[in-house]
């Protein structure tokens, strides 16, 4: 396949591409050239195509984090080839398994772009690979043979063919970083891939789970994706209707925001869908699809921070709810004005709302010995928390920031339900949950609370934080609830809180430890902190961790009145710049 064939197919649909090294393509490979070239040195491939195409050169050194690999798209094809290389390292390593690629920035600016690599069972990219992807990232082009080579040797690769897929989204840039991407997989030999065009980030996590598991989690295709998730969607509605009463307070009326990204391709996909097989006619608006810059002054992000709602949402009904879903379509907000201003439902409320739901339908199938937990970190609401803790049989965790950690511990439960504030998280299930929730679902007492718990399973994307997944999960436990916005808002009241930073000297002074919300150094910094809490009293809490990208430190601040949360963030920032060297105006 000759890169300029392939560069201009790409660019209008995915296809299945059997991956070859591009100086092999050009010279039309033979079934023994092909053979010839799986005996070369890799490394030496790998240098010498990325020497003359996707060259490092002084390009930046780049961290791998929750997000991939994220800058300015113009900075990012030497980052993409390589990670070609590590995924089909990856994939040979797992004796051919399936690994994902998703091109995608999510919520950032359109100018920027990115890339992160799926495991086999749609989870992110196992942290122990994390030190691998940026060794080989950040080598010098000089080093890139040695790189490549001590990579094979130390993660045992053989000679399975490496598969991998492909996925991007609606970026410029991205159809190019793409083909990147497909020369660095083509180097390891023998390897193929497959890309598939423009799709939402879960979409790709999806694919990837589905082929590894032989379809046993769905079919492994775009079509399936919708088959899976729409179809248990309605038959989770139908299940609810089972019980004969009628809906009096639930209105099927939303207005999505795509947020300018590929999250107006899933709707367009999926609406044909709800409105073939839903007994509840919705009205569903979508706004955002495309007619404006991706992310600008729309998306879940947007709405998050600016607390506003999004272009063209500003006129929605006192009892219509708005949702936003973020660029790549893997985070998802609420948000409603009950008495005409804005108000947020956020990742903490979508938690609270599904976690509550499975742990009284669990009560009702009469299970026990099931693990249920909600997994939050440092930055949920203290109102959240202390909601979540009224309901039995319910765990409180609360893990690192970042949802690589909780993700790892959500599938630690036979029920997981984990949410970022930000409105990235799902919720996952073991095989006992699965088990047992079936065997309840065939003694008559409890048949129809397992038939929705194992339906809302069905709809749920279990491999990553899925916006439209999550959608419907939340749609479904508001109907089966019979609820409206405002009773959902009803359920606790957020505690005010803010979030201040603070520059400093050096960051790495900072040393946190309890998931991160207390400090451990600088000494007597957690000692000052733990004071000002008590004489704020009340629910006041409060923590400090640094960034990870830049010499600054983030104050988290919550108390029982805005007066004293005020108070209470100043203090401690004040706290913090006295103890770190703080940079620039004392707080």
């Amino acid at each position: 396949i000759s890169c300029t064939c392939l560069r201009s197919i790409i660019t209008v649909v995915g296809l299945i591409v059997v991956a070859v090294p591009l100086h092999l393509s050009r010279m039309g490979a033979s079934s023994g050239s092909m053979s010839s070239m799986m005996d070369t040195d890799t490394g030496l491939a790998a240098a010498n195509l990325g020497g003359r195409s996707h060259p490092k050169g002084n390009m930046p050194n780049l961290d791998y984090g929750t997000a991939g690999f994220r800058t300015k798209a113009e900075t990012l094809d030497h980052v993409m080839y390589r990670v070609g290389i590590l995924a089909a390292l990856r994939s040979q390593s797992l004796q051919g398994k399936t690994i994902g690629v998703m091109i995608t920035a999510s919520h950032n600016p359109e100018c920027d772009n990115g890339v992160k690599l799926v495991d086999p069972l749609g989870d992110m990219l196992d942290q122990s690979w994390e030190a691998h992807a940026k060794k080989l990232v950040n080598a010098a082009d000089a080093d890139l043979a040695q790189v490549v080579n001590d990579l094979a040797r130390e993660v045992g690769v053989n000679k399975s063919s490496a598969s991998v897929i492909v996925g991007r989204d609606t970026r410029a840039s991205s159809p190019a970083l793409a083909i990147a991407v497909l020369d660095g997989v083509g180097i390891v030999q023998p390897s193929s891939a497959c890309s598939i065009g423009v799709v939402s980030t879960p979409q790709l996590h999806y694919m990837v789970r589905c082929h590894n598991t032989q379809g046993s989690y769905g079919k492994p295709s775009i079509e399936g994706y919708f088959q899976k998730l729409v179809g248990a969607f309605a038959r989770f509605i139908e299940a609810v209707d089972e019980e004969g009463k009628e809906r009096k307070k639930f209105v099927p009326k939303v207005c999505i925001d795509c947020a300018n990204g590929v999250g107006a391709k899933v709707m367009e996909g999926a609406t044909p869908l709800l409105k073939e097989h839903l007994t509840v006619k919705y009205s569903l608006t979508t706004k955002n699809c495309g007619e404006g810059a991706l992310n600008s002054g729309a998306g879940a992000d947007y709405v998050k921070v600016q607390q506003k709602a999004p272009a063209g949402c500003d006129a929605i009904s006192a009892d219509e709810r708005g949702v936003s879903f973020d660029g790549d379509a893997d985070r998802i907000v609420y948000f409603c004005k009950p008495s005409g201003k804005f108000v947020l439902l956020d990742g903490d409320r979508i938690a609270t709302l599904l976690a509550d739901y499975i742990a009284q339908q669990l009560a009702l199938c009469a299970i026990e010995g099931l693990r249920m937990g909600l997994v939050q970190t440092a930055y949920a609401n203290g109102a959240s928390t202390a909601f979540a803790a009224k309901q039995d049989g319910l765990e409180i965790v609360c893990a690192k920031t970042g949802v690589k950690h909780l993700h790892h511990e959500a599938q630690s439960m036979d029920v997981g339900v984990y949410f970022e504030a930000n409105g990235h998280g799902t919720v996952t299930f073991s095989d006992k949950f699965v088990t047992q929730v079936q065997a309840a679902s065939q003694t008559t007492e409890t048949a129809a609370p397992a038939k929705r718990l194992l339906l809302l399973r069905e709809l749920i994307n279990e491999t990553v934080g899925d916006a439209f997944s999550d959608f419907l999960a939340v749609e479904a436990v508001l109907y089966a609830k019979d609820i409206r916005a405002d009773d959902w808002l009803a359920l606790y009241q957020d505690l005010p809180n803010c979030q201040l930073k603070v520059s400093v000297k050096d960051r790495g002074v900072f040393e946190t430890t309890d998931a991160e919300r207390k400090c451990l150094k600088p000494d007597g910094l957690q000692k000052q902190i733990d004071e000002l809490v008590a004489r704020t009293g009340g629910s006041a809490r409060s923590f400090v961790r640094p960034s990870g990208t830049e010499d600054v430190v983030r104050v988290y601040a919550e108390a029982d009145t805005q007066e004293t949360m005020e108070k209470l963030a100043k203090e401690v920032s004040q706290a913090v710049y006295d103890f770190a060297g703080g940079v620039g105006k004392r707080p």
